[in-house]
């Protein structure tokens, strides 16, 4: 990371290139600074106590190591406005997890907390957009998908308005477009990438194309499907037409998503309230069809010791010195009274049989 706040120092600008099937589109970035925190962090803290907006985009196992730097620029805040924080990731409630960190009490003293809130406003965000892994000498420049959907709670700025940015879509339930994107977008990108890498597949728009693939992946959506129509009031006809977009979008030959960069961190991938186990969970509760995310989740406990991919390494140590349920429970979080858990227990012994 560091040795790219430096390129961005000393450039002026980088290029941001659009893939769709209509063609590309590129964008010259300019007008930015960059600074290092861990180097800078006073400049850091200034920029966010006078700033608009604090995003981010850095994982959200990362939040916790940018909190305290933030928490500091929210603290040294004189504005009338409080300034808007919107955490950016695949993950259900990520700005709320951001929130947290913020306002423990190392990073933000106990006495300033019942006024945080006149400093800033914390709004969850589902943000949908596929950045393949980058060409290797392609420096700063960097090639995106075309498509976006950026949704943003606005219900937490009251009084206050939420900041004027054409891009976000403003609404007042964000949970029907969080649990709708992550559990068809990611589910069925992380389903074509963990079965492509069981068949050698290289890319995600390669696992597609082999129609077993294609017709799993499917069955996965139509289950989550269920889950979203039923639970968000959300027409079978509008969720058909979505699934069929988001499977041409990760069909995308032109992206070259690498399967390996798609499924890489399955133990996130793998918890409780994430893509398999998190729609999983709640149609095992009422019953529901739930054969080809138990498929998924198989090929997920399956994608062990990646190059690169230090979830997938931990991974492995999991499964070779734990009993299954002991894997169940620490893995997925879920209790043995779950009606899932005693599904996923023997996916995770034939696992564990196939290691040995």
């Amino acid at each position: 990371m560091e040795s790219i706040i430096e390129q961005l120092q000393k450039t002026k600008e980088y290029t941001v290139t659009e893939i769709g099937a209509e063609g590309t589109k590129v964008n010259k970035i300019s007008n930015y600074r960059a600074i290092n925190s861990k180097t800078e962090e006073a400049k850091v803290v200034d920029e966010i106590a006078t700033a608009d907006l604090v995003t981010c985009a850095v994982g959200p196992n990362i939040l916790k190591f940018i909190a305290p730097v933030i928490a500091k620029g929210i603290d040294k805040r004189t504005a009338s406005k409080p300034v808007a924080v919107i955490a950016c990731e695949n993950a259900i409630g990520a700005t709320d997890t951001l929130a947290g960190f913020i306002k423990d009490k190392k990073n933000t003293p106990e006495d300033r907390l019942s006024t945080i809130d006149d400093r800033a406003r914390f709004a969850n965000s589902a943000i949908d957009r596929i950045v393949p892994g980058q060409k290797p000498d392609a420096g700063l420049n960097v090639e995106i998908e075309s498509f976006y959907e950026w949704v943003v709670d606005k219900t937490p700025f009251a009084e206050h308005g939420h900041p004027e940015i054409s891009a976000i879509k403003w609404v007042d339930d964000l949970n029907p477009y969080i649990e709708r994107k992550l559990f068809t977008v990611n589910t069925g990108h992380a389903a074509a990438a963990y079965y492509g890498h069981a068949r050698k597949k290289e890319t995600v728009d390669q696992a597609l194309e082999d129609s077993e693939i294609n017709k799993i992946v499917r069955e996965c959506l139509a289950e989550t499907s269920n889950l979203i129509v039923k639970k968000h009031g959300i027409s079978t006809d509008e969720q058909k037409a979505y699934v069929e977009k988001i499977i041409k979008r990760i069909s995308n030959p032109y992206l070259k998503d690498v399967v390996e960069r798609v499924g890489r961190a399955p133990l996130r991938k793998l918890s409780r309230k994430e893509r398999f186990v998190g729609p999983a969970s709640q149609l095992a509760e009422s019953g529901d069809k739930i054969d080809a995310l138990l498929g998924a989740i198989e090929q997920a406990f399956a994608f062990v010791d990646v190059e690169g991919d230090e979830e997938s390494a931990e991974l492995s140590k999991i499964l070779k010195s734990n009993e299954p349920k002991e894997v169940v429970g620490k893995v997925c979080g879920l209790e043995e009274t779950h009606p899932l858990f005693s599904k996923i227990v023997p996916i995770v012994e034939k696992v564990q049989k196939s290691l040995k």
